[in-house]
């Protein structure tokens, strides 16, 4: 009986194949592989200092700059902070974003991963 072909790898960038979701050498890896939002700095210091930026900044300034007046509902890092906390809190470095125009932002700008090898 034949058996079922091997998968890629469904870590970004991987080449190898396997029969599970992740190859041998990235099984271990990818079972914690994104810290959560709270370790990522995102609590609870994080949702007050959001929601007294978007009361200080109300609309959209992509939308703004296209001529529109779209309420503002994310609060998105310009340059990615990468877990640079010194990046992360510089309000210098923070947009007043709707949720459409920031997820096209991600994608087109920051949507380009960057790796680390272990």
């Amino acid at each position: 009986m034949p058996t079922k072909p091997q998968n890629p790898c469904r870590h970004p960038g991987c080449p190898r194949l396997t029969h599970e979701t992740y190859c041998e050498v990235h099984a271990k890896r990818c079972d914690n592989h994104r810290p959560s939002a709270s370790r990522r700095g995102y609590d609870n210091r994080w949702r007050k200092a959001r929601a007294r930026y978007l009361r200080e900044h109300t609309f959209c300034r992509s939308c703004e700059e296209n001529g529109r007046l779209v309420k503002a509902t994310v609060v998105d890092h310009i340059q990615p902070h990468r877990g640079n906390t010194d990046l992360f809190w510089d309000e210098t470095n923070w947009q007043p974003l709707c949720k459409p125009c920031h997820d096209r932002k991600t994608v087109l700008e920051d949507g380009i991963p960057e790796y680390s090898y272990w």
